[in-house]
């Protein structure tokens, strides 16, 4: 009679998958709302406004800080982005050559300049290249030298972009060139390589958020007063004024650049993703 009364109990049910997933994301969103109002209670308004937000500080900025520093930021990033596609195409064409040499060559490339800091291979430039070879200058001065250094450093991650993106490109398309007559290195040009830039599109991008934040670095190699950049055109003044301002003006400056360009990139995946589909 005990066994089935027992049997008879109704079993008892647990949480289904949805509703612990409910739970768990509301705790997420306790734990967050909770974060923000210690935050805010605790932080001291008073302090960070006269530090970081004293706006006839900011005022005197502009225009120069659009004018001169970003312009500076924009064309070290350009130049050291340009230097890098054109390197890092043909490393990538070296990775995937059929020549022993080139692949090694290639291979040890990329673990070395993505494996360092992009301050050591700035002070690389600035110091270790006019001490092996005295007397020899750079092409475009200080421009020249942060386009070198950005573009050794964007070259050893766009190279691999580039061999994903050649590699996910069909072989039946190399084939079906080669069908009609093109030469192997031809129908990479004309065929492959184009049909991978739409590829890597949104990580080519990536990489440029990246180099407009690694010019930052620029400042290693001694610049002049009209040569700055963002960092250091924000460093200075904040020196000056003995206030903080500056550095956020400048910070704000970075962002009117990566934020649209995070927008186009998220564009292009989504594009992408629709184009699978």
């Amino acid at each position: 009679m005990a066994d089935s009364d027992v049997r008879l109990q109704p079993k008892k049910k647990g949480l289904t998958r949805r509703q612990k997933r409910s739970l768990s994301r509301g705790a997420q969103y306790v734990v967050f709302v909770a974060a923000v109002i210690v935050f805010a209670v605790t932080a001291d308004w008073g302090r960070l406004k006269n530090q970081f937000a004293q706006w006839d500080i900011a005022k005197e900025m502009f225009p120069d800080v659009i004018t001169l520093a970003l312009k500076n930021t924009v064309l070290y990033t350009v130049s050291g982005f340009v230097l890098g596609l054109v390197l890092g195409l043909v490393i990538a064409l070296m990775r995937l050559s059929s020549v022993g040499p080139y692949r090694w060559l290639a291979g040890v490339y990329i673990e070395i300049f993505r494996g360092l800091p992009a301050l050591l291979i700035f002070v690389f430039i600035g110091v270790a290249v006019p001490l092996a070879f005295p007397g020899t200058e750079i092409v475009g001065g200080t421009y020249g030298k942060a386009a070198l250094g950005l573009g050794l450093i964007g070259a050893a991650y766009m190279a691999e972009t580039f061999r994903a993106g050649i590699q996910a490109v069909p072989k039946g398309q190399l084939e079906a060139a080669r069908s009609l007559g093109f030469s192997p290195g031809r129908a990479m040009i004309s065929v492959i390589i184009p049909q991978a830039f739409r590829i890597i599109l949104p990580p080519l991008t990536n990489e440029l958020i990246m180099l407009f934040k690694d010019s930052s670095l620029v400042l290693l190699l001694g610049v002049t007063l009209e040569e700055r950049e963002l960092s250091k055109y924000g460093r200075d003044l904040a020196s000056t004024t003995a206030n903080s301002t500056p550095i956020l003006v400048a910070g704000l400056c970075y962002l009117l650049v990566t934020i649209p360009l995070g927008f186009v990139v998220r564009r292009m995946e989504a594009k992408a993703q629709e184009a699978v589909k």
